[in-house]
């Protein structure tokens, strides 16, 4: 058999689609969120691959048809080498040994074959990829409040957790489980036919199997669930471990970040312990129940054929066929133990995956046309949910090109506004206009294309120098590319560069959240990402933080170029760095105290003048908590 042959099937499933066919990673606004109840999750993405899987429904019928046929042939061919010479066999039989040949030798690979192939090639590689992938792009349209408040590294887990529970959930109901039923139900008739006290035997022992599914298998179910939910935590906490390596090989001299996984993973034991008693359990009783039928057919139909009742070939069959119904029915609840776990995982990660989002465009809203940089605090209120503090009736009205700094103590509340510029928070209160326009009202995605940011906290993606200076322009070119870093002074370390695979200059990549690269260098990138941008609104948070006198100098040459014919908003605690702006902001608990230029401040003796007194070496006091 070809792999290209194979390879023709791998299509019919599209890894990358979504409910409605949407394929476009280009799209704008948030897509519906995914069903919040385990069973209309499940049925959501199954008819996404109907054909499929009633393909597979039908492959698993056969299955248990073809299965429980075969050992009916067994006892057909016991009677014909009873009633039949050697050399008569052929003559009085050859059909019926040729047509169990057939069904064995075509038949029943055909219908293996046609199963394995729906499983492996359409199914399994790209049904569980959709599901990862419309999860993943669900996540990626929640607030950055969502992503604060979890661990990264247990968000991802669910996301792999749910590919793999709903797509095996799904497979094992309609292949595995309904060819056993398929199976079990041809087996009560067969035998029933035979004797009506062996039919008698299996409809008890149905009745006892159904008891255990539905008296014992939900504490699989809820133990099933609670599992998946602590190997999510001790994967949260080990990504944690792994991502603040360098904070915890600095401050935890006595190990307790080993001792708060530890306890992760004593959790996740005991969770999964919990869950292993109860399979026991259920293991246990299958096995006792299948013993009492197995024991009981057998003797039925011994009794039968003693008096004359049931030929050697009915004894036959209904011996093999209760033996094969003990090995699918042992088989099958672990199976359906599979199918409880898988249950619970889904339960457990829909309640992350199918969170609808805190923050979402309006329905109505539009793309907001490249700004003229006329921002407005209209009345604004914020508390991060807390009732009081933070930003209360706060206005500011920013005109176009106009360049302001802003101004206070940490945790006055000036991240915070430019945080909510940019929508990574709604207002509670109040409205943020850009040109005349409440941004509420207009896409997010448009307007943070207004606005280039450089943080003093910098991250970088784990890609190439290149791709993390183009991320927000990708389509610059080359020269582009080249022309940012040198304006943000960072071409002499770049040529430098080379990371462990050989890559070197714009094309060594930068390690997670650009670990491989100084905290000054990694501001530098930032610095000419935001350049090639060239966004109309500019914000500043700590952008020179990082860097060292002389490099912040060379720098500044350029910042002040490219805050030309820009709305400039920097905030600064060294406040020799925008002291030079036209216009201070002095914000204290949320609130403007002082409006005006630096010598008029300093001149007026308030809280930007004992600020500018208490700096040592160009720095702030620190104040009493942190933004």
């Amino acid at each position: 058999m070809s792999w290209s042959f194979l390879k023709r099937f791998e299509g019919l499933v599209h890894p990358f689609g979504d409910a409605g066919g949407e394929s476009d990673i280009r799209r704008v606004g948030a897509l519906e969120p995914l069903p919040r109840e385990a069973n209309r999750f499940i049925w959501h993405f199954a008819a996404q691959a109907k054909w499929p899987f009633v393909a597979l429904l039908v492959t698993g019928a056969l299955t248990g048809i073809v299965e429980a046929a075969l050992y009916a042939g067994v006892g057909w061919v016991v009677d014909a080498l009873e009633r039949s010479s050697p050399q008569s066999l052929f003559a009085d039989h050859g059909l019926l040994l040729l047509g169990l040949a057939v069904m064995t030798l075509f038949a029943r690979t055909a219908v293996l074959f046609g199963a394995t192939v729906l499983e492996q090639q359409v199914l399994v590689p790209s049904f569980y990829n959709r599901i990862r992938w419309q999860s993943y792009r669900r996540l990626m349209d929640q607030s950055y409040t969502f992503f604060q408040n979890d661990f990264a590294g247990r968000i991802s887990q669910k996301v792999q957790q749910v590919g793999e529970a709903t797509g095996d959930f799904i497979i094992t109901l309609l292949q595995t489980f309904w060819s056993f039923i398929t199976f079990a139900v041809l087996t009560v008739a067969i035998l029933g036919a035979m004797d009506p006290w062996m039919g008698a035997v299996l409809a008890l022992w149905t009745l006892g199997y159904a008891w255990i599914v539905r008296e014992l298998l939900p504490r699989i179910r809820r133990t099933g669930r609670a599992a998946a939910d602590a190997r999510s935590v001790v994967a949260g906490r080990v990504v944690d471990s792994f991502t603040n390596i360098l904070s915890v090989k600095l401050f935890d001299t006595e190990r307790r970040q080993d001792a708060f996984v530890r306890d992760g993973f004593a959790h996740s034991l005991e969770a999964t312990r919990a869950m292993t008693r109860a399979i026991s359990a259920v293991r246990v009783a299958v096995s006792i129940l299948n013993g009492l039928m197995m024991t009981a057919i057998g003797a039925i139909a011994v009794l039968s054929w003693r008096a004359g009742g049931m030929s050697a070939g009915d004894v036959a069959t209904a011996l093999g066929l209760i033996l094969r119904l003990n090995q699918m029915s042992g088989w099958m609840m672990f199976n359906i133990n599979g199918l409880v776990r898988n249950y619970g995982t889904i339960q457990d990660a829909v309640a992350t995956v199918s969170a609808p989002p805190a923050l979402t465009d309006a329905r109505d809203a539009e793309a907001l046309p490249r700004a003229e940089g006329r921002i407005e605090y209209r009345g604004v209120s914020f508390h991060y949910g807390k009732g009081g503090g933070i930003i209360d009736d706060f206005s500011l009205l920013i005109r176009p090109g106009e360049k302001v700094g802003l101004v206070g103590r940490s945790g006055s509340g000036k991240t915070t506004l430019v945080n909510l510029l940019l929508r990574l928070y709604a207002v509670e209160g109040g409205a943020i206009l850009v040109d005349g326009r409440d941004i509420a009202t207009v896409t997010q995605a448009s307007l943070r294309a207004q606005i280039g940011v450089v943080t003093q906290d910098t991250s970088l993606l784990h890609r190439s120098i290149r791709d993390n200076i183009a991320y927000g322009r990708p389509d610059a070119t080359e020269g582009e590319i080249e022309a940012a870093a040198r304006r943000a002074n960072a071409l002499d370390f770049i040529a430098e560069l080379r990371d462990p695979h050989g890559r070197s200059g714009f094309d060594a990549h930068v390690g997670e959240r650009g670990i491989k690269l100084s905290g000054g260098q990694r501001q530098r990138i930032a610095i000419a990402r935001v350049l090639l941008k060239n966004a109309p609104i500019l914000v500043l948070d700590e952008a020179t933080a990082a860097l060292d006198s002389e490099v912040e100098a060379a720098i500044n040459e350029n910042l002040d170029a490219m805050m030309e014919g820009k709305t400039v908003i920097a905030i600064a605690h060294r406040l020799s760095t925008i002291a030079h702006l036209e216009r201070l902001v002095v914000i204290d608990r949320g609130r403007i105290v002082e409006d005006g230029a630096h010598a008029e401040l300093v001149r007026a003796g308030g809280l930007y003048a004992r600020l500018w007194a208490r700096q040592s070496g160009g720095f702030i006091a620190s104040g009493a908590a942190a933004e």
